[in-house]
């Protein structure tokens, strides 16, 4: 009897050899529906004996049910519009895939007692995104998990040789640097940073970009104008308030961390009398349209959320499907947005 060849099964289906070889190989590529054809074609023409084709047959449906569900982790059950402007399109480009995306909330802090969602562990997704979480215990919890995953930011004390998914973050160290220069170019000094450093890694990085205009220019970073400590999620306001007002004077210029705290000093500097920015220039960093303050006015660095949400939802896929890929920390560099903010 003729031994049965891969082209023998390629011609029964009208497909190529290597679509086949992919196929006998377990090799990605391949959809479902032709995988399972040239599965029972091999079986039926004896190219595979029936145990060996009922496991891999097996096998294979294991690892799709596996994909089907994947869980996005975030903390707070109000996100932000930026943040639900990320979701959305992480959605829709996991389920050009078939793959379903879970909601995971986490509380905004661990505390004594608190168990991640068995949901993460048991098996029921096979994947997972975490961002907005800024709690170094929660991550670390999260980190121990057997499960492809792909973070956006971490804390900033998150020992990143420790990680066993993809970090994606935001660049934002040249960025700040080229606006604080601009600031610095245009004849202002005396310049401050508003931004809790300790709370994220991307927060950091744009502090080190400030840190860099002022050492590069000469310039002598007074810590009286900085404001780089934690502050509490929902005083941010009043913490910068108390932070302003305990100032002899206001310097030249601050440089904001983000889009969220320029919107609070420039409800302070309003409230007070001063003029934006011919007083005291102001800049943020997100991009965001959220704040009405500040919102078409302020010189920002702005956010793809669209394209974000996409290459998220493309790396959660490439980590699950090569899960033995050595860890990636990719920076995602953005376009600066010059608005009125710094003209003078």
């Amino acid at each position: 009897m003729k031994k049965v060849t891969m082209q023998d099964i390629a011609d029964m289906l009208n497909i190529s050899r290597v679509t086949v070889s992919k196929v006998l190989n377990n090799q990605s590529g391949v959809s479902k529906k032709l995988r399972d054809q040239v599965l029972l074609t091999a079986s039926e023409m004896g190219y595979l004996k029936q145990e060996n084709q009922i496991n891999d047959y097996n096998a294979q449906n294991n690892l799709e049910n596996s994909k089907k569900t994947v869980s996005v982790v975030i903390s707070r059950t109000e996100p932000s519009t930026f943040w639900i402007s990320i979701i959305h399109p992480l959605a829709k480009e996991l389920d050009k895939y078939g793959v379903n995306l879970m909601y995971k909330y986490l509380p905004p802090r661990y505390y004594k007692g608190y168990t991640l969602p068995d949901d993460l562990s048991n098996g029921t997704v096979g994947g997972m995104l975490i961002m907005n979480v800024y709690d170094i215990k929660l991550l670390s919890m999260l980190n121990k998990l057997n499960i492809p995953k792909v973070f956006l930011d971490v804390v900033s004390d998150f020992p990143i040789d420790t990680i066993t998914g993809d970090l994606i973050i935001l660049e934002g160290k040249r960025a700040v640097k080229e606006i604080t220069n601009d600031i610095i170019r245009k004849g202002r000094t005396e310049i401050g940073f508003i931004g809790d450093i300790h709370y994220a890694l991307t927060n950091r990085e744009r502090f080190e970009g400030f840190l860099s205009a002022m050492e590069e220019n000469h310039l002598v970073v007074q810590e009286k104008y900085c404001m780089t400590g934690k502050i509490g999620i929902h005083t941010y306001y009043e913490e910068i308030s108390d932070f302003l007002n305990n100032l002899d004077k206001l310097p030249q210029a601050f440089v904001c961390v983000s889009d969220y705290v320029a919107n609070f000093l420039m409800q302070y500097l309003i409230e007070h009398g001063y003029d934006v920015p011919a007083d005291i220039a102001i800049s943020g960093y997100d991009g965001s349209t959220e704040y009405s303050v500040v919102s078409g006015k302020l010189t920002t660095v702005n956010v793809d959320t669209f394209l974000l949400g996409k290459r998220l939802a493309k790396q959660l896929l490439y980590r699950i499907e090569n899960p033995e890929s050595p860890m990636e920390v990719t920076h995602i560099s953005s376009n600066i947005i010059w608005g009125k903010s710094t003209e003078f």
